[in-house]
């Protein structure tokens, strides 16, 4: 299979996990001619299954499944201690004398794999690690097209070698986690449109661009450096169909002048969002977090009590730094405006 047989138009929507990418969003994206994507990152293989069902039952067309590739840590008593410190002050605010512990840190990588194979998506995209040549081989045996994820053009080089069809070319604009898996996270922030053509003159395979796409025009610039299609996951996210709940949807939309950055506070791991509270009281323990997905599972009940609560202040607001030119509309409407944006 080539990447442009996935999709009728090179738009793919960014997988964004946290059910901000559910079945009706992947389902209306592929329908309307763009490749959805869905985050499975943070579910189980029972609920895996459950949502591809349910995606099938919305659309025939092909659709992507998104995995991070990770190991299930095993921390310390005491890192565990030393990192609840940490947030007593935040998880304080909200009337708690205790941080509500997680049931676990992450789900099991292999299986949800095993399980993606068994699905046989037409694609299967994988952030913050990398495959063996081998389990790209099992993809490519159950007929899957096979993306990584890039934040340089050594990690592209690596995807190449492991055998990928293709790669996302994720620039620092881009919104949610970076997918830096080579080297440290500040070296891999290379911006969208210096890392696209670098990646598209350094390998063979198909190069997606990601990171401050918004509108047509954008499109037609990272094609034209070099890259065959483009991966645009905030100018979906306020989108009809998005599964962000109201006072996320609201933050995004109101965002004119709240500045996005990047932070580790939330997850452990750089990701760019809309600055709040919890990132400004939290900025100078950024360095002192544990690392994804400890500080991820240990964050979830205060960020699940704030949006709950009406609360954008202490949510994990991810966002593009483009979030400002985002069009809330219905997905079929935005895949026409973005085609005739392309096309004029």
């Amino acid at each position: 299979m080539k990447l442009h047989e996935l999709f009728k138009f090179p738009i793919i929507q960014g997988p964004m996990a946290g059910g901000a990418s559910g079945p009706a969003l992947v389902a209306a994206v592929s329908n309307a001619g763009g490749l959805g994507s869905f985050a499975a990152s943070l579910l189980t293989p029972s609920v895996l299954r459950d949502q591809v069902a349910v995606i099938r039952n919305l659309t025939d067309q092909p659709f992507l499944l998104n995995l991070f590739v990770q190991e299930t840590p095993a921390p310390s008593a005491a890192e565990i201690d030393a990192a609840v410190q940490l947030l007593a002050p935040i998880y304080k605010s909200l009337g708690w004398d205790s941080l509500p512990m997680p049931e676990k840190w992450c789900e099991d990588f292999h299986a949800q794999f095993d399980a993606l194979i068994a699905l046989r998506p037409a694609a299967a995209s994988f952030t913050f690690g990398i495959l063996t040549p081998a389990q790209v081989e099992r993809l490519h045996d159950a007929g899957i097209f096979v993306i990584g994820t890039v934040t340089s053009v050594a990690e592209a080089l690596a995807w190449e070698s492991a055998g990928a069809d293709a790669v996302v070319a994720s620039g620092i604009e881009a919104g949610g986690h970076r997918g830096t898996f080579i080297g440290a996270q500040e070296d891999s922030m290379h911006p969208s449109r210096e890392l696209w053509p670098q990646v598209a003159a350094s390998v063979g395979i198909p190069v997606i661009a990601a990171g401050a796409i918004m509108t047509g025009i954008d499109i037609n610039e990272a094609l034209a450096q070099g890259a065959q299609a483009v991966q645009m996951g905030s100018a979906f996210l306020v989108c009809d169909e998005s599964g962000i709940n109201a006072t996320y949807r609201r933050a995004l939309i109101d965002a004119d002048d709240t500045p996005t950055r990047l932070t580790r506070v939330f997850s452990g791991r750089y990701a760019r969002g809309l600055e709040n509270r919890f990132m400004r009281e939290m900025q100078d323990l950024e360095a002192r977090v544990p690392a994804y997905p400890v500080q991820n599972a240990l964050t979830t009940a205060i960020r699940a009590a704030a949006a709950s609560r009406g609360d954008p202040e202490l949510m994990s607001l991810w966002a593009g730094s483009e979030i400002k030119r985002a069009r809330p509309l219905p997905v079929a409407r935005l895949m026409q405006t973005l085609v005739a944006e392309m096309r004029h």
